[in-house]
């Protein structure tokens, strides 16, 4: 007859055998993980855009038709790091990553798992290209070039008078993010084709970005350019103060800065940004590796502009710029 003992282990056995074999299996419930560098009400919205675009095409934890693991490094480097590395820690099947800074740290960390990016510049601008110009095998989503720049750049000697006979504008640029630098290059040769004079000051950390904005706007700015880079976003309301006070209007290349504040833009609106990188995602759910999907441009902007910052620097906008509401 079995001893206690031996009853206990062979039951234990019998319990524990079966556990060790529940580890994730090609039928189970995909993971999704979406990792924001930062958290920031415009960049935000890239997140709400996905997910919806994956609600729309059946796949939504209501549904039980995915499991979202979410995850935002609050501006912290070695957060952002630490969460990729968990992403991959739990096998998920594919990683969504907003906005590049994120994309950049999970290419950095994996070459197998699917990288879905948004509010993005292009695999080139990010330089994570290969040595023959190749983007990473398992890098997917939405990118943008700066052609889109000179549209929204242009557009500020048509509708700001300079107080002086030339006129000024104010950039801020990180020098530690590649399209920051690259926009900033862009924007200095565009200004000198227009007859513009940029007073461009680098900014590598938010806490910065107060006593630089302040000392630009004393430069005698006739206007100010916030460029698309991790930074501004993360103090545009820092920016947004000075400039106000010292009644310079903002211009930009990205909507949701104008739902903040900003006169005018000509660029991406970053929902659809988001919805257009869960939509790509939401095929590659369906149908695997052999989707056939590599990353594509932005496919929608627009001119936008917000009537009470226009009001507030008596500027008129072409017909061709839609007003927030």
């Amino acid at each position: 007859m079995m001893d206690a003992s031996r009853r206990w282990l062979l039951l234990s056995l019998m319990l524990v055998l079966p556990l060790a074999g529940c580890g994730r299996q090609p039928s189970d419930v995909p993971v999704v993980g979406f990792v924001d560098a930062f958290e920031d009400d415009t960049v935000g919205q890239a997140r709400v855009g996905f997910l919806q675009a994956l609600r729309d095409e059946g796949f939504s934890e209501e549904a039980g038709s995915i499991r979202l693991v979410y995850r935002n490094a609050q501006g912290d480097i070695p957060t952002l790091t630490q969460i990729v590395r968990y992403m991959i820690s739990q096998k998920v099947d594919l990683l969504a990553t907003s906005p590049s800074l994120s994309t950049i740290t999970a290419l950095q960390n994996t070459r197998k798992i699917p990288v879905f990016m948004m509010v993005a510049p292009t695999p080139e601008l990010m330089q994570v290209n290969d040595a023959e110009g190749r983007p990473p095998a398992n890098l997917f989503g939405v990118g943008e070039d700066l052609e889109y720049i000179d549209t929204s750049f242009a557009i500020i000697p048509e509708l700001v008078r300079p107080a002086g006979e030339v006129l000024r504008v104010g950039l801020l640029y990180n020098q530690s993010e590649p399209q920051s630098v690259f926009a900033h290059d862009r924007l200095a040769a565009l200004a000198e084709q227009l007859g513009v004079v940029l007073v461009a000051r680098p900014v590598n950390v938010t806490a910065e970005v107060n006593m630089v904005a302040r000392a630009l706007v004393n430069a005698d700015i006739d206007a100010f350019f916030a460029n698309p880079d991790n930074t501004v976003f993360g103090a545009f309301e820092t920016i947004l103060k000075a400039c106000d006070e010292a009644g310079v209007p903002i211009f930009t290349s990205e909507a949701g800065l104008v739902e903040r504040g900003a006169v005018a833009a000509y660029g991406a609106d970053i929902y659809r940004w988001g919805y257009q990188a869960g939509e790509q995602a939401a095929h590659f759910l369906a149908s695997g590796p052999d989707a056939g999907v590599e990353w594509e441009m932005v496919r929608e902007r627009g001119r936008i502009y917000n009537p009470a910052a226009a009001r507030r620097f008596g500027i008129t906008l072409p017909d061709d710029f839609k007003a927030i509401h």
